[in-house]
């Protein structure tokens, strides 16, 4: 039987260009559909247009330290609109180039939403339908709103990144990454932050004296953050939001932006009579190789809820390609993924946690606090925490965990080191680069526990 293309991929992000572009390369012919903007999440409103922010809003802190360096610095204002204007010209350059390069290696195109209509059949909003002899499900995720009485007032980090002005009281509710960072963000430009958050502690999964250290900063720096704290109630009020809380107390507030979680972007798709089997979340179900129930149906990043980061969805992507069009069946490697997150102070991660590690095997902990270099002369607070989890057993470093400047960046060459196998004394035998932070990592001779 013909095909119309070897391969039909809905959903234009990260993941699926890859793999649209990849499997051209390789000599299929394929399609793309994409009902929103070429770039998904990462580009259009998700890490890029974030990373943009967090760089801005920073700057309020820089201003400040700058006086203990002797440098004068006069009034600073922020202008809200200045900062949307460029991070969307940014972000039209982005995707303009995501589109042009998918068009130069041969992929067709095709703005418009896509469903399936079975096994090997695509259907477009436009009436056309196509067949396929794979087709690639790279939907995403989106925002997820609890049923809260006056939901309809608030924003998600869709819209976060499109208002018309930066609004003066906020409030954040959720405790995960998007929340915790958006509280920075809106805080280091200027607008009084108030954070909710239902658990115990914000941060859950990740080491728990890294959460307890951001936490601290976090209201250090001015962030009204409650824990064990949730909405009840919103109204729309004359003049603004009024929040009931669970510990009763009434908030005002202008702008309530709910990161509560991501649900996979399945919703009318089309799988459950295409025979893809979809889990409790609407996350597509798929093997090591990225394929679901169906054999001709695969899907990568977020849609299948393993690791929702964008580096894993376009790793996925090459998998995919190399399994299916190149005849080399490659799965993906879910370990020892490293891991940023952008809120101030800015946390890298690497491996396990200390209480997973604990769970798993006897260990020793090396852990350093301390008031970076940088800091000193600004009088800035603000410390940094470097933290090493070891094997007793093997001496393999299991994980690692940086909060503070830089932390992003130096978390991706120790990723490199920790996913070699590298152990305590590799790290020990490392040479320290002085005066940085990073010489913590190599300098700290004994446990704080074990």
């Amino acid at each position: 039987m013909g095909f119309d293309y070897d391969l039909f991929v809905i959903g234009g992000g990260s993941g699926g260009v890859r793999a649209a572009r990849m499997a051209s390369l390789a000599g299929a012919s394929v399609a793309i559909a994409e009902e929103y903007r070429w770039g998904g999440t990462c580009v259009i409103r998700g890490c890029v247009p974030k990373k943009l922010m967090v760089y801005a809003s920073e700057f309020s802190t820089t201003f400040e330290d700058a006086k203990g360096f002797g440098w004068s610095v006069g009034e600073t204002t922020f202008d809200w609109s200045k900062l949307i204007a460029a991070k969307d010209k940014e972000i039209a350059r982005l995707e303009s180039a995501y589109q042009a390069n998918m068009e130069k290696v041969g992929v067709e195109l095709f703005e418009a939403r896509a469903v399936i209509s079975d096994p090997h059949t695509v259907q477009l909003s436009t009436g056309q339908t196509y067949s396929a002899k794979h087709i690639l499900v790279a939907t995403g995720g989106a925002p997820f709103v609890p049923d809260v009485e006056g939901a309809e007032h608030v924003i998600t980090s869709n819209e976060i990144f499109h208002l018309d002005d930066l609004p003066k009281r906020v409030m954040v509710v959720g405790g995960g990454y998007i929340a915790c960072e958006f509280a920075c963000i809106l805080h280091g430009m200027g607008a009084k932050v108030t954070q909710f958050y239902r658990g115990e502690q914000i941060l859950r999964g990740f080491d728990g004296e890294v959460r307890g250290h951001v936490a601290d900063e976090m209201r250090e720096k001015g962030i009204a953050l409650h824990v064990g704290t949730d909405v009840v109630k919103i109204t729309k009020t004359d003049s603004g939001l009024l929040v009931r809380c669970t510990n009763g107390r009434d908030y005002e507030v202008d702008t309530i932006l709910f990161a509560t979680g991501r649900k996979a972007n399945t919703k009318g798709l089309g799988l459950e009579k295409a025979g893809v089997e979809v889990g409790r979340g609407g996350e597509i179900v798929v093997d090591k190789y990225s394929q679901t129930s169906v054999p001709s149906i695969y899907a990568v990043g977020d849609v299948t809820d393993r690791v929702n980061l964008t580096p894993v969805a376009i790793r996925e992507a090459m998998a995919f390609v190399e399994t299916v069009f190149k005849g080399n069946a490659t799965p993906v490697d879910h370990e020892l993924i490293p891991t940023a997150i952008f809120t101030q102070p800015e946390i890298g991660t690497v491996g396990l946690s200390e209480e997973d590690a604990r769970d798993q095997e006897d260990i020793e902990v090396y852990q350093s606090t301390f008031r970076p270099m940088m800091h000193t002369l600004a009088e800035n607070p603000e410390r940094m925490m470097m933290k090493l989890i070891v094997s007793k057993a093997s001496r393999k470093v299991l994980g690692c965990h940086i909060v503070g400047s830089a932390a992003g960046e130096m978390i991706q060459m120790v990723g490199i080191a920790i996913k070699m196998g590298a152990t305590k004394e590799d790290f020990d035998r490392t040479m320290a680069v002085h005066p940085t932070a990073a010489e913590e990592l190599v300098t700290m001779r004994d446990p704080v526990r074990s």
